[in-house]
């Protein structure tokens, strides 16, 4: 015959307490489960139906009823955790937040591990771990810049609005030139990548000369028109809209979406356009290259095949982009806009509130 299970007689307040931590939203679950084992406890019912209902073991019904009766409400708390106690408190940790947010080291533009540490009488290490416990990088800093084009708003709500309402019968294409691609080559083998250890390659390289990728993405496929040119200038333009011209259907109207480089806007280029009337032209705000979505097939197509290439000579070099052109038109997949016009304008509305504040 086992041990009896000892009786559990709940006055009103611990009842009023147990059943609050049962129906809290934030009440912790460790802690619920426990108000729970104790009310079904005080209402008798047994041990084994408890553990059928609430899935839990009889040995954990058995250590939180003795708990609770030994030390009440108290005693359905964590116990505290062994180990040393925390030796840096709330206030050396809140100096060090507001030292890292608000104050820069002398004869340094940010702050380091060792330099708080000096600053504060704290170890690097520490430093570290409040660092890394609130997200703040000192270290790192990004970069941005706000269009000045006064026209930003009109041009970002006509741009995000092929994207997200592209016009029927028509096809939309943004265009651009990656120019400058380096064909590199370096100056010794690397070794491949192996259990354990990444590839390697050589920090020199040898320069073979450049070549530049014009593109035009169709938003609505991802399909890409590519072609390669030694140069950069407004006739090779004219020679890639040739082969837009040439390889889209004669019966659609067609929006080209294309920043502000001075090629894409020579006396030739606008005689191109006036005997393409199809043709309808939309710019990118000044400096606001990441609205044209051609700009992320370029960061693609550098992060998966051109930047750890390697090539003998130009024509090496365009023979491998043009391969990869070909591979991935084979089965292009669409790049999806989702942000509208209004979060855009929003958030750079905000960004452009902080720094005059901070600026104030």
């Amino acid at each position: 015959m086992g041990r009896r299970a000892i009786a559990l007689n709940l006055n009103e307040d611990e009842l009023a307490t147990l059943e609050s931590w049962v129906r809290g939203r934030k009440t912790p679950a460790a802690e619920k489960l426990r108000a729970q084992i104790v009310l079904a406890c005080a209402q008798g019912e047994s041990g084994e139906r408890i553990s059928a209902r609430l899935s839990v073991s009889e040995q954990t019904i058995s250590k939180w009823r003795r708990r609770f009766a030994q030390y009440r409400i108290a005693g359905l708390s964590d116990a505290p955790r062994p180990g040393q106690p925390r030796k840096i408190g709330d206030a050396r940790i809140e100096e060090v937040i507001r030292k890292t947010l608000h104050e820069t080291p002398q004869n340094s533009t940010h702050w380091s591990t060792t330099l708080m540490a000096k600053a504060t009488g704290l170890y690097p290490t520490a430093i570290s771990r409040i660092w890394r416990a609130f997200g703040l990088k000192p270290h790192l800093q990004d970069t941005f810049k706000l269009s000045t084009d006064p026209h930003f708003v009109a041009k970002v709500r006509d741009i995000v609005g092929l994207y997200l309402a592209p016009p029927e019968r028509a096809l939309v294409l943004c265009v651009d030139e990656k120019s400058q691609i380096q064909a590199l080559n370096r100056t010794q083998p690397g070794l491949p990548l192996t259990f354990g250890k990444p590839a390697t390659r050589t920090h020199d390289y040898k320069r073979h000369g450049t070549t530049s990728l014009f593109a035009a993405l169709d938003v609505a496929t991802g399909k890409v028109i590519s072609q390669l040119q030694r140069r950069h200038r407004s006739a090779e333009f004219l020679r890639f809209l040739d082969t837009i011209e040439a390889n889209t259907p004669r019966d659609q109207d067609i929006h080209l979406i294309m920043d502000n480089y001075g090629t894409h806007k020579t006396q030739a280029v606008r005689a191109w356009f006036a005997k393409h009337p199809r043709y309808y032209l939309h710019f990118t705000p000044t400096s606001a290259s990441w609205i044209n979505l051609v700009e992320r097939f370029f960061a693609l197509i550098s992060e998966r095949h051109i930047k750890r290439g390697a090539h003998t000579s130009v024509k090496d070099l365009e023979a491998s982009i043009a391969h990869y052109m070909e591979t991935y038109n084979r089965d292009p997949k669409p790049f999806v806009w989702t942000k509208s016009a209004d979060a855009i304008l929003g958030s750079i509305e905000r960004l452009a509130t902080k720094i005059n504040s901070d600026a104030n």
